[in-house]
């Protein structure tokens, strides 16, 4: 079972990035996912999260009209959209798939992670 995401980069703030996080090794149609982001020196955080049927979503306060998660279940994908970037956004950021079909904000849901993909952006 593997979670890879893809899409991060470097951009200045104001700018945009999508990352894609595609699943293999089983299907996440009945599974809530979540993206999760870890700046240097700080704790992992849950920034957003869309459960199975995508029909409800997260928003960590610092994201929120900014962000915007979405999956598509017949493509084992999950995506976020970042838009306003700002140089706070900068972290290395995972995608994951919960235990349960529901929204989890617990980590300890979480019971599979993508190897992370770095999110830089400066002022």
């Amino acid at each position: 079972v593997q979670l890879q995401a893809s899409g991060g980069g470097s951009v200045q703030a104001g700018g945009s990035l999508r990352l894609s996080c595609v699943a293999s090794g089983r299907r996440f149609s009945n599974n809530g996912m979540g993206w999760f982001r870890q700046a240097p020196g700080k704790e992992r955080e849950l920034v957003t999260g869309i459960s199975w049927r995508g029909d409800n979503t997260y928003y960590a306060d610092s994201v929120k009209g900014r962000f915007t998660i979405s999956r598509d279940n017949t493509k084992n994908t999950v995506y976020l959209q970042m838009n306003s970037l700002k140089p706070e956004d900068t972290a290395v950021y995972y995608c994951a798939a919960s235990s349960f079909a529901t929204i989890s904000s617990s980590r300890q849901d979480y019971r599979y992670w993508g190897q992370g993909t770095q999110v830089t952006v400066s002022s």
